[in-house]
């Protein structure tokens, strides 16, 4: 298997594990997204990577940092698809 293979290793912040904790995010499920996402935005404003995924119910967004190792997640947040748009509409976001 080569290392393009294997998932890279995720590195946990403790803002993101504090954010997670006080509005009910499951690691597990941020490490999917962040992993896995078919849905992925370049962010003009921030200059990160955007992960988009479903937490249980919730539409979310995970700004990421990463390297040829690892992903590092920023934060996460819930978010709607007009929020979504507009952003892409806007120039804000672009596809990644």
């Amino acid at each position: 298997m080569s290392s393009g293979d294997r998932p890279k290793r995720i590195v946990w912040t403790e803002y993101l594990q504090y954010r997670a904790r006080t509005r009910d995010y499951d690691l597990k499920i941020i490490e999917d997204i962040v992993q896995h996402a078919t849905e992925r935005y370049y962010d003009t404003g921030t200059l990160r990577m955007v992960a988009v995924g479903k937490h249980d119910k919730r539409l979310v967004l995970v700004p990421y940092d990463s390297d040829e190792d690892s992903i590092t997640p920023i934060t996460v947040h819930a978010t709607s698809r007009p929020q979504i748009k507009l952003r892409i509409k806007t120039g804000r976001f672009v596809h990644g």
